[in-house]
């Protein structure tokens, strides 16, 4: 496969799933189709098992909104939750995959609908028949099968012959052996039942066993457009489908919401930062008409850093619109830099007009220096393939753009109206008087050679103090803040128990972390951990985990190795948590996770399998008592 970084391939009971990792940069919809004909190039599956499923994935398209199947209140047809899977994932799954930018929908709870049949090995020792024989009949009855064709004179008559089991009790009156004028049928020999498969995971919410949903996004799709996409899409599968059986399909929980509010904060922001540049203008000039002249070009610069996004088919997002706000003060420096230099040419005594041509043809080229020592400093970052290009080019894409076009304004649009405004005189600015105490008081601090490194000994050792105690410690992504217990939903396999909970107080999520992670670690055998997510990077430890794969021929070193690996970690590591996977017959995987605002609890088993989660999920993987799981 070209571009093939990584192979990694995971089995757990009931299911296989191979994971290929690309570079950035390579085509997806080209590299599906070559998956897909690679596929295509096996002949024939197992019996009992489905053509493989392919779809595109990123780090960031884990599930961003979770869904519940249950039934109307009370429910009145009383239904059983656990044998409705297959009718969720027949009628439910295919119309919400069909809503646009959903790359996959996956199914949690419940368990798909099965025939058991139990053999009789007292009647089946009886009439000499084998367990092989009743599942070659089985078998061989249970297919459509194509009879050719007849053609009679201008007409042309397809045939099939219809053998598939359409009723129940058609399959119990199956002939399997027949010896002169006795039959044994099935239901001689065996109890059939109508169930479900092995339950391996349940899903309850609020005192209610469920179906959940889990809604997944494809590469470059907008999750808000998404989300009100799929609730038109909810309502009209409520009433054609779900509703005349019993059921109701209704929204647990969706990151979505902390999108729309982390976008709303960060416009909050950008006017605030405008407002408080336009204060700080006046504060200086002194004068209504400057002012507004030297504030103009905050939106102009503004649909600049907008206009330039869309150039580079960028989206608005929150690194975007972060970009946006950096960007309205330094749009500022350049009408500055003008204005004053427009001011020095009023106060020599040339004109209006005169004044405007000859400040900015002064300045001009400094002007254009400083604005392309700016653009140039983000500049590289547009070019980075890897992740950082990825998250930071937004940000420099909208600063240089605003950049760029605060030059063109300062020395375009500035001394054109500047040249129709009149400069008040410093006797008739208010605030002179401060102004002039301001300026001899900073001007004492470098009147004598004492005074002068008094100064500087001062500001090196204030900017010493102010980085070492006030520098947050270093993350390369944010952790998100996780707000309101509205949900708390429980998915339970033999190998985990998974948690999603929401508080209704931000201040209630940490005790509720302490009290979940002290709750699982009590039971002997187990680890658990409960951590805080975040709307930019994964549960599962994301920029902030470290990855350790151990491959070799013998199992026991390799288990050994992971072990000591394993507790290496837990020692150097600032209270970190720790899984381990088994990626394969000699290959094991361990995951370190840095944590500084999560609780933890590392029990003495190794963690057989670990799911992403949403943003303000607090996952506790418990570890399974397989021995394949164990460490020696």
């Amino acid at each position: 496969m070209p571009n093939l970084q990584r192979m990694t391939a995971t089995a757990v009971s009931g299911q296989a799933t191979v994971e290929l990792d690309f570079p950035f940069g390579v085509d997806v919809t080209e590299t599906l189709i070559l998956v897909n004909n690679a596929l295509n190039q096996v002949r024939d599956y197992p019996a009992n098992v489905d053509e493989p499923r392919i779809f595109a994935a990123s780090f960031s398209s884990n599930a961003f909104m979770y869904y519940r199947v249950s039934p109307l209140p009370g429910n009145p047809q009383q239904l059983n939750m656990v044998m409705k899977r297959d009718f969720v994932e027949d009628n439910v799954r295919n119309r919400m995959s069909s809503v646009g930018g959903v790359s996959q929908i996956t199914v949690s709870g419940g368990a798909e609908r099965q025939i058991q049949i139990h053999l009789d090995a007292q009647a089946l020792a009886n009439r000499q028949i084998p367990v092989t024989r009743i599942r070659d009949v089985i078998l061989n009855r249970n297919q459509d099968t194509s009879a050719g064709e007849v053609e009679s004179g201008k007409r042309r008559y397809l045939l099939r012959t219809v053998g598939r089991y359409d009723d129940f009790e058609a399959l119990k009156n199956t002939v399997i052996a027949q010896q002169g004028d006795q039959i044994t049928r099935l239901r001689d020999v065996a109890t059939v039942v109508f169930d479900h498969y092995e339950l391996r995971s349940e899903s309850w919410t609020a005192n209610e066993q469920v179906i959940g949903l889990q809604v997944q996004r494809e590469l470059g799709s907008n999750v808000i457009d998404i989300k009100y996409a799929m609730e038109t899409e909810v309502e009209r599968i409520n009433e054609e489908i779900l509703k005349p059986a019993g059921m109701i399909l209704e929204l647990t929980s969706d990151d979505v919401r902390y999108v729309e509010a982390s976008v709303a904060n960060v416009l909050k922001n950008l006017a605030l930062g405008a407002v408080s540049a336009t204060l700080v203008m006046y504060l200086f000039l002194r004068n209504i008409k400057i002012t507004a002249v030297g504030v103009l070009g905050i939106p102009i610069c503004t649909i600049a850093a907008f206009l330039g996004l869309l150039l580079f088919d960028r989206t608005i997002n929150v690194i975007s619109l972060a970009g946006v706000a950096f960007a309205i003060g330094m749009t500022l420096d350049n009408t500055v830099v003008v204005l004053e230099s427009i001011e020095l040419a009023r106060k020599q005594g040339m004109k209006r007009f005169e004044a405007a041509v000859t400040g900015v043809r002064q300045v001009w080229p400094a002007v254009l220096a400083a604005t392309l020592t700016t653009i140039m400093v983000f500049l590289p970052i547009v070019f980075i393939q890897e992740e950082a290009g990825q998250l930071y080019s937004d940000v420099a894409i909208a600063i240089a753009s605003a950049i760029f076009v605060s030059m063109l304004v300062a020395i375009t649009l500035v001394p054109t109206l500047l040249a129709r405004v009149d400069f008040p005189s410093d006797d008739d600015r208010t605030g002179s008087d401060l102004k002039a105490a301001a300026v001899a008081r900073f001007a004492r601090t470098f009147s004598s050679r004492k005074a002068r490194i008094t100064t500087l000994i001062a500001t090196l050792v204030t900017s010493g103090a102010i980085v070492f105690w006030l520098t947050p410690p270093a993350e390369y992504l944010p952790e998100g803040e996780i707000p309101a217990l509205m949900t708390f939903t429980l998915n339970v396999s033999p190998e985990s128990i998974m948690i999603i909970a929401e508080t209704k107080v931000d201040a209630e999520i940490q005790p509720l972390m302490d009290i979940i992670t002290r709750k699982y670690e009590s039971y002997p055998g187990m680890r658990a951990f409960a951590s805080k997510g975040s709307i930019i990077s994964s549960n599962d430890g994301g920029t902030r985990s470290v990855n350790l794969d151990i491959s070799g021929a013998d199992l026991q070193a390799v288990y050994r190795v992971a072990l000591a690996a394993y507790r290496k970690a837990d020692t150097v590591l600032e209270r970190p948590r720790i899984y381990i996977a088994r990626l394969g017959p000699r290959r094991i995987s361990i995951n370190c996770l840095i944590c500084r605002s999560m609780a933890l609890a590392v029990g003495p088993y190794p963690c057989h399998h670990w799911r992403k989660l949403s943003r303000r999920s607090i996952p506790v993987p418990c570890a399974g008592l397989m021995a394949a799981e164990r460490l020696p």
